[in-house]
Order: C-alpha cells, then sequence, then structure tokens
C-alpha cells in the first residue's frame, strides 16, 4: 500500500488551514511556554502554530514517513515519537505534558480521546479537532439528539465544551463531513456520585443499548427484569422515560441500585473509558 492510500485508510485528514490552529490555541488557553502533547501532527501546521506560540510540542505521529520529516527539523523545542498513540504508554509521555492540542483521526479519534480522558489526573485540558458528529455527542447533554452513552460515559472523566465547527476546505484530502473544535477539561477523580464505575458503565450502556425502548424495557437486557424494575424503584426514576432524558445524576443513582443488586458480580476498576 503507497503512503497515500496508507493515509486514507487511517482517516488522516491533514490540517492545512492555520486559522483553524489560532482557534485551537485561542479555546486552549494554554499558559505560557506550556509543554504540549500532539497526537497526529500529519504535515505540521498544527505544530507550527504552537511552537510559533512559545509552547514545547511533544508529537506522537504514526506514519514513519511523516515523523522522520518532522524529526528532520531539528527544532529543540519538537520531540517525535513514532508510534501508534492508542499503543504507546501513557508514562512513555513525559509526565510535564499535561495539555493536549490535537487533530484527531476520524477513524480513531473516539478511541484517542476515551483513552486520554480516562487517564485520571493525568492531562488537565484537551483540544482536539474530530469529526463534527463525534464532536457534538462529546458535548450533548440530555434532551438532544446528539445525547447518547459516549455523552455520560465521557462526563466520568471531563467536563466537554464545542468548539467552532470547521468546513471540510480546511483540510487535503476534503473529507465529505464537517468537522468541530472540542474542548475537555479533565477531572483529577471519579465524580463523587459514582461509586462503582462498572455498574456506571453496565447501567449507562444498557439503558441506551436499545434507544427506541423506554428504560425499564433497555434496563431488562442487561440487568434482567427483576433487579431492573427493582433497580428504578429504588433510584425513584420513572421506568417510562427513555436514556435520553436523564441526567448525569440520575445514571448514578440508577449504579449505585445496581450496584447493590449486583452484589459480588460486577469487578471494580478504574477505568472510565466509554
Amino acid at each position: 500500500m503507497d503512503a497515500s492510500r496508507r493515509r486514507h485508510a487511517l482517516g488522516q485528514n491533514f490540517l492545512i488551514d492555520r486559522s483553524v490552529a489560532s482557534h485551537a490555541l485561542d479555546l486552549a488557553r494554554l499558559p505560557a511556554a506550556t509543554p504540549v502533547l500532539e497526537i497526529g501532527p500529519g504535515h505540521g501546521a498544527l505544530t507550527d502554530v504552537l511552537l510559533e506560540a512559545g509552547h514545547e510540542v511533544f508529537a506522537v505521529e504514526i506514519d514513519s514517513e511523516l515523523a522522520a520529516k518532522l524529526a528532520a527539523r531539528g527544532d529543540p523545542a519538537l520531540h517525535i515519537e513514532q508510534a501508534d498513540f492508542l499503543r504507546l504508554p501513557i508514562e512513555d509521555i513525559p509526565a510535564r505534558f499535561r495539555f493536549v492540542v490535537a487533530n484527531l483521526p476520524y477513524s480513531s479519534g473516539t478511541a484517542i480521546v476515551s483513552r486520554l480522558v480516562s487517564a485520571m489526573g493525568r492531562f488537565d485540558r484537551l483540544v482536539v479537532l474530530l469529526q463534527r458528529e463525534v464532536a457534538e455527542r462529546l458535548a450533548a447533554g440530555p434532551g438532544s439528539r446528539a445525547y447518547g452513552a459516549l455523552s455520560v460515559l465521557t462526563a466520568l472523566g471531563a467536563e466537554v465544551r464545542l468548539g467552532p465547527i470547521v468546513p471540510p476546505t480546511a483540510f487535503r484530502p476534503q473529507p465529505k463531513v464537517e468537522s468541530a473544535l472540542v474542548r475537555l477539561d479533565c477531572r483529577a477523580q471519579v465524580p463523587e456520585s459514582v461509586k462503582n464505575l462498572s455498574a456506571f458503565r453496565l447501567v449507562v450502556r444498557g439503558s441506551f443499548g436499545q434507544r427506541r425502548k423506554v428504560l425499564r424495557n433497555a434496563l431488562t437486557s442487561a440487568l434482567g427484569r427483576d433487579r431492573a424494575l427493582a433497580c428504578l424503584e429504588i433510584s425513584a426514576i420513572d421506568g417510562g422515560r427513555r436514556a435520553e432524558t436523564l441526567s448525569f445524576d440520575e445514571f448514578a443513582l440508577l449504579a449505585q441500585a445496581a450496584s447493590g443488586l449486583l452484589a459480588g458480580t460486577l469487578v471494580e476498576t478504574a477505568d472510565p473509558g466509554s
């Protein structure tokens, strides 16, 4: 496979509009001379803006040719790691890089964001460029069409704010869809209302697993009918509602009830990823 076809398969659409990179920096509100982690720098359009603004950059690039071209610049403020970020141990990234600014590949953007947000206490803020649909799902609140399991599970690890919409013309090759910037202010720990992460994820995924069903029926598929009804009764949540109407705190109440009903069957984990 030649380089262009390989990059297309990776979902790489390279940023060419410097104004978008400037918007990303404005949204990030980085302190002066902040070390920044960049994932997927590509040809370096965003990298250049970060360096020009006085930031040290640790760039993780999966493509060996692109990584070599960036490294060949010899800029002492630019550190290149040729690797797949999803396989790179977080501890291999120097601890001073606590802010992330990146144009993420469409094919792996959701997984990358989930991994970053799941690293509780490791990162302070993320500003990433994603497919618009994904960005809107990350930032969505109850009652909106985009609100779903990804929205709720991301809220475990970050407060999310949708930024500017970015047209296809900002990239080469041009994607067929719009993109959007999104800012995630990372939490140092899971919200206190969530007592059991495994129960929380089970309830959230079960609730949204069959979106057309009311809550009692959706939870029945995940928990069994008796447990589902008991869970709703304990949490005082109407089983005739649909998952997209519930707030984060209401999911936490359901999860707390489910945790008691499923005691001994759930394995606790510290990973809040979606």
